[in-house]
């Protein structure tokens, strides 16, 4: 899984300045600049790693010379009590930069193990687990990597990537025919900052919530169908109305007791909001040694 540490620079100076501020009053005022401190990052509990090269700049944005010694790497398992990493710096810098490393790398290896527990269970079936636009404002990006660390997927990155038609889209647009048929007409002379074209190709999806929807969004010759909100006995009905002329993805009320059944169906697609809003963060500390 490709990280671009270009993109996270900023992401992360930005989580510094909001925890440091001013400078760091307790460890300014008891440690001597010149003191060095080890330490390693523990994990409290299993699951899966992501988020430490996060961590690795977190500490070296504050001391360039940081000896930070990975044990582990991104998407291996983590067991309770496992050191995850060395690190060896300025003690100053591994204080203030703990607990700003630390969120990074419990967040996003949170996410990371919940959507394992999400791709495991459909393992079976030729399904596609997917992320939403529901992410923690700032944090997309690592938040998006982290699903990927998990063996899910990226549903589009933001508004730009891709042609999804929503309820309020419809309701504006005056109906799912003339929706689509408004965007199969523009999308070849589309412009988004002065580039003539970004959309030509790209799938039209269209978001429906009852089965005359279904229908109405096949008869338009939609790409894909999304699901939204519906019951499992819909949810089978709809795979069968559309028996192959469309791509179905699901979408709301999915979660780790019924996502089984839903992939049983033959969907193509699920996408969760639960894989980046509702993770809980593992529980990771830095242990400092002392005399």
């Amino acid at each position: 899984m490709r990280l671009n540490l270009k993109l996270v620079e900023p992401i992360v100076k930005s989580a510094l300045r909001e925890d440091i501020g001013r400078g760091d009053r307790t460890t300014l005022s008891l440690i001597k600049k010149d003191t060095l401190a080890k330490g390693k990052i523990v994990a409290k509990e299993e699951g899966l790693l992501a988020g430490l090269r996060v961590a690795k700049l977190a500490f070296t944005l504050l001391d360039e010379k940081i000896k930070f010694e990975f044990i582990l790497r991104d998407g291996e398992k983590i067991k309770a009590n496992q050191i995850l990493a060395e690190i060896e710096g300025q003690a100053r810098a591994v204080l203030s930069a703990e607990r700003t490393a630390l969120n990074f790398l419990q967040r996003l290896s949170g996410i990371a193990t919940k959507t394992a527990k999400l791709v495991k269970e459909t393992s079976p079936y030729p399904v596609k687990i997917l992320d939403t636009r529901k992410t923690t404002p700032g944090m997309r990006y690592l938040e998006k990597y982290a699903v990927r660390v998990g063996g899910g997927e990226n549903h589009r990155f933001g508004l730009f990537g891709g042609i999804l038609i929503k309820d309020n889209h419809i309701k504006i647009a005056g109906g799912i025919k003339s929706a689509v048929n408004l965007i199969r007409k523009k999308r070849p002379l589309m412009k988004i900052n002065g580039h003539k074209g970004p959309l030509r190709g790209k799938k039209i999806e269209v978001e429906v919530e009852n089965l005359r929807e279904v229908k109405e969004a096949l008869k338009a010759k939609a790409d894909i169908i999304m699901l939204d909100n519906m019951r499992l006995r819909e949810i089978k009905r709809a795979v069968e109305i559309v028996g192959g002329k469309a791509l179905i993805e699901v979408s709301g009320k999915v979660n780790q007791q019924n996502i089984k059944k839903i992939a049983k169906y033959g969907v193509n697609f699920i996408s969760l909001g639960i894989l980046t809003h509702s993770a809980e963060s593992l529980d990771i500390s830095l242990e400092v040694e002392g005399d």
